[in-house]
């Protein structure tokens, strides 16, 4: 791989279009690592999702991740997922979050997707809170518990992904239009919000999403953008998956002028201890490209470490290359038809 490639497989794009042929010429053109599903990705029904996930597929012995945010309820991609969602599983003993998350993990599987951006591992006990009515908790030890659950439920069928490191709940305010912060401390973190994330580590989730909200007394960044953070989660939690950012499309919104620039922010993540970026609000056929052009130039200019983006670069593809050798054969699940 030449530099240009091994900086595309850090990069996870999007483009709203059930269009096979426009995908697969996408995937072709841009040769990025991922794509994720939104809504407009999503056709009727589960064979048509099937010709759009294998147009996202070029080259099968090497598959891109391919992700969706199928959290059930408030946030569902795909219409025929009627398993119980947090709305109900939050007050639920873990053995109904387990089956609940196999099923919907199957119905991910069958479509031909290999990533569920689907456990929210936020503590929200404030039910005015955006995360609320998504989370599966309001207390670190119950959430964890669910949490633990519910990767325990996904693993036979998608790769779990926890989110929103390291944690919503204790920060008000939606990232998706500012940077919410919190004072809470690093001792008072580990009692609490960094429980559930703790729980599904140690679970055995691959992925890690980090989110655009700041615990200032840990570090004054988002913690996407904090090595502090990512150096937390491998060292201190002992994460050693793939670690992607939320939305990076979600800095521009928040309206801070030192976040207007996509492509330093794709770099500045990557530095931070990113192995992949996420680029979905603000995108355009051309957006992937600028990104990986962006990362080129850090690492040519030396802005950008290239022992980093290697680093970054393996985690991803170990994870690519274990999906081609799992094949794409789909697994019986009883009870996950697509009625739930």
């Amino acid at each position: 791989m030449d530099l240009r490639d091994i900086a595309a497989s850090v990069v996870m794009g999007h483009v709203p279009t059930t269009d096979p042929a426009t995908l697969r010429d996408y995937m072709d053109s841009t040769r990025i690592g991922g794509f994720i599903l939104m809504g407009a990705n999503i056709p009727a029904d589960e064979d048509a999702l099937r010709a759009v996930t294998a147009a996202l597929t070029p080259d099968p012995t090497l598959p891109p991740l391919l992700a969706i945010d199928q959290e059930g309820g408030d946030v569902s991609r795909l219409p025929w997922d009627r398993f119980p969602s947090s709305v109900d599983l939050k007050s639920a003993d873990p053995d109904q979050v387990r089956a609940a998350f196999a099923g919907r993990a199957a119905l991910v599987q069958r479509a031909g997707i290999e990533v569920n951006f689907g456990v929210v591992a936020d503590v929200a006990a404030d039910p005015s809170s955006f995360i609320f009515r998504r989370a599966l908790g309001t207390s670190g030890p119950e959430s964890a518990r669910r949490v633990e659950a519910a990767v325990e439920g996904e693993a036979p069928w998608a790769l779990s992904t926890l989110k929103h490191f390291p944690g919503h709940g204790a920060a008000p305010g939606d990232s998706h239009q500012s940077i919410p912060s919190t004072s809470l401390t690093r001792a008072e973190w580990d009692e609490s919000d960094g429980m559930p994330f703790r729980a599904g580590i140690d679970a055995g989730a691959p992925l890690l999403m980090f989110g655009h909200l700041a615990y200032t007394q840990v570090d004054e960044r988002p913690a996407s953008l904090s090595s502090e953070w990512h150096r937390i989660a491998r060292d201190d939690l002992g994460f050693t998956g793939v670690a992607i950012t939320d939305d990076l499309g979600m800095l521009q919104a928040s309206g801070v002028a030192g976040y207007s620039d996509p492509v330093a922010n794709a770099v500045a993540a990557v530095a931070a201890g990113n192995d992949m970026v996420l680029a979905v609000m603000f995108t355009d056929a051309g957006s992937a490209g600028r990104l990986v052009e962006g990362i080129v130039a850090a690492v040519e200019s030396g802005v950008l470490p290239q022992e980093r983006l290697i680093e970054a670069a393996e985690r991803v593809m170990t994870l690519r290359v274990e999906q081609a050798d799992a094949g794409s054969v789909l697994l019986p699940c009883e009870g996950c038809t697509s009625a739930g």
